[in-house]
């Protein structure tokens, strides 16, 4: 890296990341303080977690609509009424789902607060930091919608290419797997790098979200190989994190899957990577620092005053 890039580095913010967390949950050591930041981290998870649902596939198949193996014949036998309950059920899990991405969007704020300000404070942040939270909510929704209209266009490009290409199987399989490398990669590598930092810059400078991506992006522009090596590394730091809760769950019989108990024990986990973005990101100028030029393990629970509109 040359010249403005010299100033910008990748593992001492991690390094000071794993300081800053064992200052804010380990000196002192304070239960309570761990269960309401825990509180907090487990708000900000929920618009990207997901549960899984195991269904009795036996029952299926042993089902007397499915016997004869079509799929047309059981679709006929489904009454008006369960397509009622069907469209019900759709539709609460839709809304389930977006209550779950707006409290996410929300508790995202909460917990930069609590990481930020060393404290732990659940009903403040919330109302504090409510136009920002909204704002970065809308902005989701908005990423989902562009991210699943890209990939039924794909889909859409990849079934005429097989219907056009049809003798020619190989040449086709080829073709498809380097649009799904073009298509796939970019938005993969900006979303998965900016977005953690939409939030830092929002929480900084009291923006709403697109303002913020817009700056991020500007950066993503004049330092890409800085933006490179910081998503390789959160990958990095991913695979480690998911690696360590593994083993979490195994030394404790599972106890870690249960919700708000295993964000609780894996706080300090959670703690580094959101206080390594938050480093990361104070490193390109005083409007990207969240402790607005003062030290992050001496700052008190004042808050950094935000930067003019």
């Amino acid at each position: 890296m040359n010249g403005t890039q010299a100033d910008i580095q990748i593992f001492k913010p991690f390094g000071e990341a794993f300081e800053l967390m064992k200052k804010i949950l380990f000196q002192p050591f304070d239960l309570s303080k761990w269960c309401v930041i825990g509180f907090a981290a487990f708000l900000a998870g929920l618009g990207g977690s997901g549960y899984g649902f195991n269904f009795n596939t036996r029952d299926w198949q042993n089902h007397n609509s499915l016997k004869d193996g079509s799929f047309r014949t059981f679709i006929e036998q489904i009454t008006p009424g369960w397509w009622i309950v069907i469209g019900i059920g759709v539709i609460c899990a839709v809304a389930l789902i977006l209550v779950c991405m707006w409290i996410g969007a929300r508790g995202r704020f909460m917990f930069t607060d609590c990481v930020v300000r060393n404290r732990a404070a659940i009903a403040q942040p919330w109302k504090e930091y409510r136009p920002e939270g909204n704002s970065y909510f809308f902005f989701l929704l908005a990423a989902a919608g562009v991210i699943i209209l890209a990939i039924l266009t794909l889909m859409l490009l990849i079934v005429l290419l097989a219907m056009r290409m049809e003798g020619d199987h190989g040449r086709a399989a080829v073709i498809a797997a380097v649009l799904l490398v073009v298509a796939i990669f970019p938005p993969l590598f900006i979303f998965g790098t900016l977005m953690p930092l939409v939030v830092p810059v929002m929480y900084r400078q009291r923006c709403r979200a697109w303002p913020a991506f817009r700056q991020l992006l500007n950066l993503l522009w004049r330092h890409p190989g800085v933006f490179v090596l910081y998503f390789l590394f959160s990958i990095v730091l991913g695979l480690g994190a998911i690696l360590l809760m593994v083993m979490a769950m195994c030394l404790t019989c599972c106890i870690a899957l249960i919700p708000y108990v295993g964000t609780v024990i894996f706080l300090p986990v959670l703690v580094v990577l959101r206080a390594f973005s938050l480093l990361f990101l104070r490193q390109f100028g005083l409007e990207y620092d969240v402790w607005n030029g003062q030290s992050p393990w001496t700052l008190a629970v004042s808050p950094p005053p935000p930067l003019p509109a």
